[in-house]
């Protein structure tokens, strides 16, 4: 109820209106020590469908060459899975994801919000064209995000005047961005987390054209847009240890999250491990955030610290949509990823598997858990890791 006055203030154009307040949902509550736990997920997809079936959702005219209109979406869904009662509030958009965020209490939770947040009429003529209305962006407070990184393929789906408003919200509601800006200083400029009692979280984001970012899109030194990397290259490496060098302090706990690479598919660019080894090695990164494929892909530990290549999309309004069913892209992951605080290195790792179901995040299946786990140890045997079924049928990396 409190969203929704908050959204409906919103809609009225009261001042500050957009800001709202955080959820009371603990933080850290689990940890010991020097511990640190962090939530992280794929792609986060409230744009489109989804924002259709909130309570004040954007104009549903698409530009797209299969519909004109969002609501096209909102009904393959139903054809698929049955009604979607309407408006969808914030809290039953987030579903059994709630129930994982109360019982671990992440210290931090980080996205890769794969929408503009925008009324902007200003659409670029890609294909695809990804946003919700501000008034919604209140349900990322209900999920208690901290930060989301903007440097994806679909954050200027609605032009430059669409990123800037996305930036403007965004910050109205408190949730720090990285990897967009006005200019590429901006874009290039982590974002600083403090952690009550604990340190600091650096979260550098960066985009590459593998994942569909327009080259296009990249900031400059004039203009508006994302930290795009040209490669994966020795010399892109020695840059980015320079900008982490340039703002670490000792004990800082530092997240390089990348959306890279095809949407479907298992396969590991030798490319992009050498890449996240490398920032491993050279910049001092404790997490790799890979992010772009549709569905979870390999995870690796190196050196004691943690990789992700790939996390899958975390919500998204793709039911009903026929085709690479045998990837299982309405299956999605949480994933808590606990470090040490002071030496960055990783303590563990625990999955929480989820379904997309009438675009709502319930609890998997027991098989689907198996599934997901079968599928998920097979990948992670290439690079000697092992994923085993924990209790409540979460996925531990061992």
């Amino acid at each position: 109820m409190v969203q929704l006055l908050l959204a409906l203030a919103a809609s009225l154009g009261l001042p500050g209106a957009i800001s709202g307040t955080r959820p009371a949902l603990a933080r850290g509550k689990q940890r010991s020590g020097n511990t640190l736990t962090i939530f992280l997920c794929g792609d986060v997809m409230l744009g489109r469908g989804i924002d259709q079936v909130l309570p004040f959702p954007s104009d549903p005219k698409l530009h797209e060459v299969y519909a004109d209109s969002a609501l096209g979406y909102v009904r393959l869904a139903e054809e698929a899975h049955g009604p979607i009662p309407r408006p969808v509030g914030f809290e039953d958009l987030w579903g059994a994801a709630l129930d994982a965020w109360r019982r671990v209490a992440p210290d931090l939770s980080l996205v890769n919000l794969e929408t503009t947040v925008t009324r902007s009429e200003a659409y670029e003529p890609k294909g695809i064209n990804y946003r919700m209305s501000p008034e919604n962006a209140g349900s990322l407070l209900t999920a208690g995000i901290d930060c989301c990184g903007l440097a994806n393929n679909h954050v200027l789906d609605w032009g430059r005047p669409g990123l800037i408003e996305t930036m403007q919200v965004l910050r109205r509601l408190g949730i720090s961005i990285a990897g967009a800006g006005q200019n590429l200083a901006e874009a290039m400029a982590p974002a600083i987390l403090d952690v009550s009692g604990i340190g600091r979280v650096v979260v550098f984001c960066y985009a590459m054209t593998t994942s569909g970012t327009p080259p296009g899109w990249a900031a400059t030194s004039t203009r508006p847009g994302v930290n795009l990397l040209p490669d994966l290259s020795d010399k892109m490496v020695e840059q980015i240890a320079q900008q982490v060098r340039a703002v670490r302090r000792e004990g800082d706990v530092v997240i390089a999250s990348i959306h890279w690479g095809s949407n479907w598919g298992y396969a590991i660019p030798d490319e992009h491990r050498r890449f996240a080894h490398a920032l491993i090695d050279r910049a001092g990164v404790s997490i790799l955030h890979g992010h772009s494929s549709h569905h979870p892909i390999a995870i690796e530990r190196y050196r004691n610290r943690l990789i992700l290549y790939g996390c899958g999309d975390f919500l998204n309004d793709y039911e009903g949509i026929a085709g690479y069913e045998e990837f299982r892209g309405d299956l999605s992951l949480m994933y808590f990823v606990t470090v040490n605080a002071v030496t960055g290195a990783l303590i563990g790792l625990e999955m929480t598997p989820l379904q997309i179901r009438r675009f709502r995040l319930n609890h998997a299946t027991r098989e689907d858990a198996e599934w997901l786990q079968h599928r998920l140890d097979l990948e992670c045997r290439r690079f000697g890791g092992k994923i085993t079924l924990g209790p409540d049928d979460r996925l531990i990396l061992s």
